[in-house]
């Protein structure tokens, strides 16, 4: 047995305790009960969840930053309070018809994991939402409530490009970060 096969086994076998954690986790708060027995029902149904159900192997060749984390976890928390007041605003204008579009994202980094975060991120501020993306490409199609004009298209996509950026300067390795001076990939007039 060689090394390199030694420590993939050992981060296969980091990655499968780590998705049995937050299995048992979301377990318990879906319950709503933090007992003994809760705790074993999680633990079993983690188990059969990830015996029938294997995840493909998510490379993180990262490592975390805790300035990166930081600067992400501050701009995400004043992206949702801002979204969450431009929305409300949105709504309560009588008489008014918001315009939304589908906006098409190839992303620089070419990491599932960047792809999953970074759609995660702007699914979870109001106003956006993740309507399909493609991993070949790591492109995400990102259907936006509020936009009048091709400006304020192109001003959204820039807003998720910054948003990539925060993601891999929090847990990047030093080439995906290197991959965020890549020029941001040129809009072809088909896209919205």
């Amino acid at each position: 047995m060689t090394a390199g096969s030694s420590a993939l086994r050992r981060t296969r076998w980091r990655d499968r305790i780590v998705a049995a954690l937050v299995l048992v986790a979301v377990w318990m708060l879906l319950w709503g009960v933090f007992s003994w027995a809760t705790l074993a029902g999680g633990i079993v149904v983690a188990a059969v969840v990830l015996k029938v159900f294997p995840l493909p192997a998510v490379t993180f060749a990262g490592r975390p930053h805790p300035l990166g984390l930081l600067r992400f976890a501050v701009r995400f928390a004043g992206d949702l309070v801002r979204a969450s007041v431009q929305l409300a605003v949105l709504a309560f204008r009588l008489g008014h018809q918001p315009r939304s579009a589908i906006i098409r994202v190839p992303l620089r980094v070419p990491s599932d994991l960047v792809l999953t975060l970074t759609g995660e991120a702007v699914s979870l501020v109001p106003g956006s939402l993740i309507v399909d993306t493609d991993q070949a490409s790591t492109t995400l199609y990102i259907h936006v409530i509020g936009v009048a004009d091709r400006d304020a298209v192109e001003r959204f996509r820039r807003e998720v490009y910054a948003t990539e950026a925060r993601i891999v300067r929090a847990i990047g390795s030093e080439a995906e970060i290197g991959m965020l001076g890549r020029p941001v990939p040129v809009r072809r007039r088909e896209d919205s």
